[in-house]
């Protein structure tokens, strides 16, 4: 009964803390469904925000082909050049994102 009623209780923390999580609304843009469609399968959408201070055009068609072949991302190639453009047009470094103003997205309500 012990170990019922302690699972029971992480069970119960585990979903209070995910339902305090603040999930992120990326920038509107052409593209944007495909980077919802297939990003959001394997990690939150707030990595694309928390990289953009750092990841030029260049870094984002290499963060995607990362995703692809050392991950193993299931994406057709018309889809990875959709997300590298959308990342690069939306959220592609700026000298005055490294300076700590980094492109924000709006929390989703």
């Amino acid at each position: 009964m012990r170990y019922f009623t302690t699972a029971v209780l992480v069970a119960i923390v585990a979903v209070s803390a995910a339902a305090e999580e603040k999930s992120i609304r990326l920038k509107q843009g052409a593209g944007l469904d495909t980077v919802e469609r297939h990003c959001n399968v394997c990690h939150s959408l707030d990595y694309v925000v928390m990289n953009s201070p750092f990841l030029d055009e260049a870094g984002w068609d290499a963060e995607v082909a990362k995703m692809i072949n050392a991950f193993g991302m299931s994406i057709d190639e018309t889809d990875a050049k959709i997300i590298v453009d959308y990342l690069k047009k939306n959220y592609g470094a700026n000298p005055e994102a490294i300076g700590g103003d980094a492109p924000m997205a709006s929390p989703r309500q």
